[in-house]
């Protein structure tokens, strides 16, 4: 029995979201939603309100909002850490080529 190339095998996702121009968009905002659900479930674990991870933080509610926004892709390494440790983790970043 002889193998028969797939007619409709294509480019990958990440290739046609490059081709579009969206790529970085969309691995900005997936990551910033990973994120978000991660710092909200450590919340939920410890029983933490926002107003209690913005104090542990050092930082404003608004702040907190807006890391917790999973379509607000812009946040700073300085805000994720402070809500890592917040929650009693760290960061971690890798590049990946």
């Amino acid at each position: 029995m002889s193998k028969k190339k797939n007619l409709h095998a294509g480019s990958s996702f990440d290739a046609f979201l490059a081709e579009e121009g969206l790529l970085e968009s969309v691995d900005a905002r997936a990551l910033k939603r990973a994120i978000s659900l991660q710092v909200r479930d450590a919340m939920q674990r410890q029983s933490l309100t926002k107003t209690t991870l913005a104090a542990r933080m050092s930082t404003s509610r608004a702040a907190v909002d807006r890391l917790l926004d999973s379509e607000n892709a812009s946040v700073t390494l300085g805000t994720l850490s402070k809500a890592a440790h917040a929650v009693g983790g760290r960061i971690k970043i890798e590049l990946v080529a």
